[in-house]
């Protein structure tokens, strides 16, 4: 049984992030990146934890290879995550509906489109890289109802407080765990429901191939697409121009180009090809896998190789036990 949570503690870390947070959007957006090197910097060595975790996974994904490159990826997936970070906390006052070309690119961007305003429903796939933020930010900011599928964080006061920045553009968050009806619901009247298919799902999730290595999935996103027949686009937020130029730079725009981003479908899936499919549900499973894979695999630094994406293997049948 786990521990009560104490609601004064949880309060006062609330308090002390939105303290960072205030001072963070006084700065400049170039001050801000600038802070942003200092603390991967500092993440990298006091975050022993998860510095190790990069580090196996890496070894999981690209094999043992030089560990002074295995060292420098590390340090670079810090630096993209804590720009991440700055780049969220002044999205609110630095994007919107009259400048956000300035900061992305659509690529396939009729395409995008075509989907969007199908009249069907949508089922945006996404994952923990680049900006995986940004993409509802924007669609709900250029007038697209989107829900998104949030795991609840455990802080109840940070949680709420990320949830009216995640809602602050139109965009309704849906609870991974809780939400199912609304989920469908969402599908049933045509909506568009933005999720993540990156996380570990447990021992009872689908295990598809990454990166060559069994990855627990969760089941849900393939089986909503089956059963209400909706089309999905694995979409992505790619960060094209990640440092802050020198103080010394003169170029005109300088400063817009330290923030800049590109979408780009991955993949489109129609989940009529797969209705007939005794494995149907594996079959979506690992073909938008397969499309994150692709998108890692030309930006490794932009994935957060933090989180233990392996962290469940198929339990081996007894007779492979005892055999062992």
């Amino acid at each position: 049984m786990s521990k009560p949570r104490s609601k004064l503690a949880d309060f006062a870390v609330y308090l002390g992030v939105r303290v960072v947070v205030c001072f963070l959007q006084v700065l400049s957006f170039r001050a801000a990146s600038q802070a942003a090197n200092i603390l991967a910097w500092l993440a990298y060595h006091v975050d022993r934890r998860h510095r190790l975790v990069a580090r196996d996974n890496l070894r999981y994904a690209f094999g043992d290879g030089d560990a002074a490159e295995r060292d420098r990826l590390v340090r670079a997936v810090y630096r993209h995550f804590c720009t991440m970070l700055m780049e969220i906390i002044h999205l609110p006052r630095k994007l919107h509906p009259q400048n956000w070309k300035q900061h992305m690119t659509l690529l396939n961007h009729q395409s995008i489109v075509d989907v969007l305003l199908s009249n069907r429903p949508v089922l945006v796939v996404s994952g923990h890289f680049g900006n995986w933020e940004l993409g509802g930010y924007v669609l709900a900011l250029l007038g697209f109802r989107t829900h998104a599928i949030a795991r609840p964080l455990d802080n109840p006061y940070v949680d709420a407080f990320l949830r009216r920045f995640r809602e602050s553009t139109g965009q309704k968050v849906l609870r991974k765990d809780g939400d199912f009806d609304k989920m469908q619901r969402v599908l049933a009247s045509n909506g568009i429901l933005l999720t993540l298919g990156d996380q570990d799902a447990g021992q009872k999730g689908q295990f598809v191939d990454f990166f060559g290595r069994p990855a627990s999935t969760h089941k849900a996103v393939a089986l909503l697409a089956l059963e209400y027949k909706v089309p999905m686009l694995v979409l992505t937020s790619t960060r094209v121009s990640s440092s802050a130029a020198p103080p010394s730079s003169k170029l005109k725009g300088a400063r817009k180009s330290i923030w800049r981003y590109q979408a780009e479908i991955a993949d489109m899936i129609s989940p009529e090809e797969y209705k007939d499919r005794p494995d149907a549900v594996a079959a979506l499973t690992q073909r938008f896998t397969t499309a994150l894979e692709r998108m890692i695999r030309r930006y490794p630094e932009q994935y957060f190789w933090l989180h233990r994406r392996w962290k469940h293997q198929p339990k081996r049948r007894r007779k492979d036990k005892q055999a062992a």
